[in-house]
């Protein structure tokens, strides 16, 4: 039976992994990130992955630091046949890589060579992608750049956001995963070396990239908006006076000569807002800060009562 330890940490790895425990392969351990305390009791919580795997009665590793860690010995010391990983967190040292007998593989959330690193799902959307997928890689030690084994496409759907696209992609993956590993395992696999001169890299988001600026056209608060859904949110710094995260929009036909950030039209259920070069888009549910979210219909009866056509809500000035 073929031997693998797995390491993954979101719930985008988990259903890969139940996926491979479904198969027959024989997981000898997982590494995930260690417990983390979450919610605002925070509470020490296990990751997917760790629940995963405890349900199997699979061994659990979980190094803080994974170089020269105890874990990573115990890992080389099973002397897996195949290292799988999906969303683990963490660098493989070149150590631990060549501890797989068979090759040590990595299920990447893109179509590499487009966007290598930590949130290709968010900078795909954000960027207004129409299509997405995922790659098995071999895993290197440059960051998603070893030679691709097997990829597989998906559309990325008007309503899609980073929740929806990863639930979806964690499906696609183990399924393309589980078709690649008997041929992989019998030598029938070659690896397709990337084309560097294609490489787009999307490191992990930085806390001033969930601002919204009033340069954005209609389409572009749209897509940061769903590219930073479920969490952590895209915000306006001052939107009438509060920093104001905006959780749903849909972009409209209509046009205005109306500047960014104003008022294109207003009823007791409806706020319109204009965009950059004209475009408008209509809010639909948004979350003043120390408030909860709320639709945009609460909002106008509320906070936002009075707005008028015309009105500039959004001061962009930092």
């Amino acid at each position: 039976m073929t031997k693998v330890v797995f390491m993954g940490t979101p719930a985008f790895a988990a259903p890969i992994l139940e996926g491979i425990i479904a198969a027959g392969y024989e997981v000898q351990a997982v590494m995930t990130q260690p417990d983390r305390p979450v919610g605002r009791k925070r509470v020490l919580t296990p990751s997917p992955v760790k629940e995963v795997a405890l349900k199997h009665d699979i061994e659990v590793l979980q190094p803080e630091k994974l170089a020269g860690s105890e874990e990573m010995q115990r890992v080389i010391d099973l002397a897996p046949d195949l290292i799988i990983t999906a969303a683990f967190g963490q660098f493989l040292p070149t150590k631990l890589l060549q501890a797989a007998k068979v090759a040590a593989i990595n299920v990447h959330g893109s179509l590499l060579p487009k966007y290598r690193g930590g949130a290709p799902v968010q900078y795909a959307i954000m960027n207004g992608e129409k299509e997405t997928g995922v790659t098995i890689i071999y895993m290197v030690k440059k960051m998603d750049a070893g030679d691709m084994l097997a990829q597989a496409k998906m559309p990325i759907e008007k309503n899609d956001d980073t929740g929806t696209i990863f639930q979806k992609m964690s499906l696609l993956g183990r399924d393309t995963l589980l078709e690649l590993l008997p041929n992989l395992l019998a030598g029938k696999v070659q690896g397709q070396a990337q084309d560097e001169s294609q490489v787009v890299f999307s490191p992990n988001i930085q806390p001033e990239e969930e601002m919204l600026h009033l340069d954005l056209t209609a389409d572009q608060v749209d897509w940061k908006v769903r590219a930073l859904r479920p969490a952590p949110g895209a915000y306006f710094a001052d939107f009438l006076g509060k920093r104001t995260k905006l959780w749903n929009v849909d972009v409209l036909a209509q046009t205005t000569d109306l500047p960014a950030g104003s008022v294109v039209a207003v009823t007791k259920k409806k706020l319109v807002l204009a965009g950059a070069q004209g475009t408008c888009y209509q809010i639909n549910e948004l979350q003043p800060a120390g408030k909860a979210k709320m639709a945009i219909n609460a909002y106008l009866n509320g906070m936002g009562k009075g707005l008028t056509v015309g009105q500039m809500v959004i001061n962009d000035e930092q």
